[in-house]
């Protein structure tokens, strides 16, 4: 392994870290999406928690959401931001040690809530489940990640910060707020802690991280991916500069203000959900502005989406940001939030993001990174990443399809009243009216899942590939 180390190092950038996160960003994905998958089946038939404990739905959900978000997504972020901040600076990283700490306690972080989540060892707080000693461990890793990072950008050869830069600085420093302020607990035991925050305070502190973590990691992190790998793909400079810079400022303004909308018609006063309503819909504006951006990058290269399926990748999840970023807002308007709120409709939103936005454009962008990283021409099968294409595609639409079916009927069965004043239906008809949509998701899952599996094999033999000693340096970025 050291003999394969040694023959793959870069001259000037430090390629191992990046190539460490790449490799485990498939790894993390199969792992998460596979939880999804057996998630799916139990919706469809509960018997397949085999009566046990730590394979129950409610202690396997927040694995699964760890794990896609954190461990697949969070590897890609660690992967192309590591690679983008040296390219763009034309600067190795300022110290391989800090770089090798930052990977190896980020897979400890993964690896403990592997173990404490299905033991049902958790906070109860959505995405913020991991108990106050693994909250401490992400605490530390994220501040050594950001002393690479920005600790690169100071050290670096031009004097520009590339925009990809400024989406990635700011997706660092807003989650380390974010994680810090949300996860404040008083500790009662080795794994054990009660938050500092009591009723509708916790519930809105809980959001405010919730709807940011989506807003800054899921986000502004990948839209960082977005702005250095749609215009190397497309070999196509960035449409607007300019556009780029205002997006970024009015994004990250507005962002912010938006969680309010997860607590429409609950305790918390009827001034802030408001807030959180008007901010959302004004931040649509910044969303499409750089899903324009993107698509734009593509004029006069249109023509290259017939033969380049990592471009596909990367475009079409443009197309799924751009419609996940209306129909966001769209749900945060009161009245439609009544209907949709509690409903399957807000898993397919969720899902739109995270298959169809986050996933896709890291497969995109790591389908282009991996023979870089691993000194080949290109992928050891290009058929094979069209094949996953489709199938991410198809599992994509399948899910979201079924889980807006499903939301709207439940919407309307739950509000449906008798002329005497009685519901309609009891919540038992509208489990069971949901059955035939919970299978089309799971068909979806598995198709989505079963590229992963496409796309690890493809890594996999690539790897394989002897070293090719003619591949030229890529040029700076």
């Amino acid at each position: 392994m050291s003999e394969l180390n040694s023959a793959l190092e870069h001259p000037q950038y430090n390629y191992k870290v990046v190539r460490q996160f790449a490799v485990m960003t498939v790894v993390w994905g199969i792992v998460g999406m596979l939880v999804g998958v057996l998630l799916a089946a139990q919706l469809v038939w509960p018997v397949l928690n085999f009566d046990t404990p730590w394979l129950s739905f409610g202690r396997l959900r927040p694995l699964h959401t760890n794990a896609v978000i954190f461990a697949f997504g969070g590897c890609a972020l660690f992967s192309t931001s590591l690679f983008v901040v040296q390219r763009t600076c034309q600067a190795r990283l300022i110290s391989d040690k800090l770089a090798a700490f930052v990977f190896w306690g980020w897979q400890l972080v993964i690896v403990a809530a592997v173990i404490t989540l299905p033991m049902g060892l958790t906070t109860s707080k959505e995405y913020a489940e991991l108990e106050w000693p693994i909250d401490i461990l992400i605490t530390v890793v994220w501040v050594m990640y950001a002393i690479l990072f920005f600790g690169t950008i100071m050290k670096r050869k031009t004097s520009h910060i590339y925009v990809a830069n400024w989406f990635f600085g700011a997706f660092i420093i807003t989650v380390a707020v974010l994680h810090i302020i949300n996860s404040l607990a008083v500790p009662v035991g080795m794994f054990k802690s009660y938050s500092i925050y009591a009723g509708t305070v916790d519930a809105m502190v809980q959001w405010w991280y919730g709807h940011n973590a989506v807003g800054f990691f899921l986000t502004a992190g990948f839209l960082g991916i977005m702005y250095y790998f749609v215009p190397k793909q497309a070999g196509r400079p960035v449409y607007s500069y300019r556009l780029s810079i205002v997006h970024f400022w009015a994004l990250i303004a507005v962002y912010i203000w938006a969680g309010p909308h997860h607590l429409h018609y609950t305790a918390l006063p009827d001034w802030a959900q408001s807030l959180g309503m008007i901010m959302s819909l004004i931040l649509l504006a910044p969303s499409w502005g750089g899903m324009i951006n993107g698509m734009m990058t593509l004029s006069g290269a249109w023509d290259k989406l017939r033969t380049d399926p990592i471009l596909r990748f990367l475009v079409v999840s443009l197309s799924f940001y751009g419609m996940s970023t209306f129909e966001g807002p769209m749900m945060s308007i009161k009245t439609v939030n009544a209907l949709s709120h509690y409903t399957d409709w807000t898993i397919g939103h969720v899902h739109s993001g995270a298959l169809g936005w986050v996933a896709m454009v890291s497969i995109g962008a790591l389908y282009h990174l991996l023979p870089i990283l691993f000194a080949k021409q290109q992928m050891y099968s290009i058929p094979l990443i069209n094949v996953h294409f489709w199938m991410s595609t198809i599992g994509t639409v399948l899910y979201i399809a079924s889980m807006w079916v499903n939301g709207i009927l439940q919407g309307l069965m739950w509000r449906a009243y008798n002329q005497d004043g009685t519901l309609t239906y009891s919540f038992v008809e509208s489990v069971e009216a949901s059955y035939s949509g919970y299978l089309v998701r799971l068909i979806g899952g598995l198709i989505f899942f079963a590229g992963m599996l496409v796309m690890a094999y493809n890594l996999w033999m690539t790897a394989r590939q002897p070293q090719d000693r003619s591949q030229p340096v890529p040029s700076a970025a």
